[in-house]
């Protein structure tokens, strides 16, 4: 954990520079933290409607909107919310709101989770697991830790070839760079429109393709 100051108040963050106690957050944190996120001319009225549409989201709901839901609910396509947001939606939106999927699980952690680990493969492979069901080590991934995560996931039918084109992507763009890639980069590869990874995809790119692939951003 580590501190940031801005306009006399402190904000604690963690290692990525996501704000550790939401209830931390106020607009000073986000005008703060914009230059971090490649937002060094300001934020505009649109980058406010956006950080405190996922604010009044997480205060309804408790968890973090969904990409596809925020673009939806602003009237935005994803080529515009990249123009807004050229870091990422989790790693510049949800960042300077305050927020980030981690706090999608409120309640999860008291769930029996047992000692982390959960069981996939026909032969009984152990694959460990954060309290979120993200892959703790992305090199123990196969094939049938994805498909047995979709079935956990609810996703309906098996995976598809477009499934896999996805996964495969992300899996072999980390081991190129060592980080995920946005979502932006993952539709402009994959030539694949928000709407259409949505379908492939409900529970969202970071919460769905990305810990079916075995990553994790945070």
């Amino acid at each position: 954990m580590s501190a940031v100051v801005f306009d006399d108040k402190t904000y604690h963050v963690d290692s990525d520079g996501f704000l550790i106690n939401s209830n931390e957050w106020d607009e000073d944190f986000a005008l703060g933290m914009a230059s971090s996120v490649g937002l060094t001319a300001g934020l505009t009225r649109q980058h406010w409607r956006v950080i405190h549409f996922i604010r009044r989201t997480f205060a309804e709901l408790g968890k973090c909107p969904l990409v596809y839901q925020t673009c939806k609910m602003n009237s935005l396509r994803l080529k515009e919310l990249k123009e807004l947001f050229p870091a990422g939606y989790l790693r510049g939106a949800c960042k300077l709101a305050g927020i980030s999927y981690k706090e999608g699980y409120l309640g999860y952690a008291l769930s029996p989770v047992g000692d982390g680990l959960s069981s996939a493969d026909h032969e009984e492979k152990i694959y460990q697991v954060d309290v979120r069901g993200f892959l703790v080590d992305p090199v123990d991934w196969d094939e049938a830790y994805a498909i047995h995560k979709a079935f956990e996931m609810k996703m309906p039918g098996n995976l598809s070839n477009r499934h896999w084109e996805i996964i495969h992507f992300l899996r072999r763009r980390y081991r190129e760079t060592r980080e995920v890639p946005t979502i932006y980069e993952t539709c402009e590869a994959n030539h694949i429109g928000l709407d259409a990874l949505e379908e492939l995809f409900p529970d969202g790119y970071h919460r769905g393709a990305v810990k079916i692939a075995g990553l994790r951003v945070r």
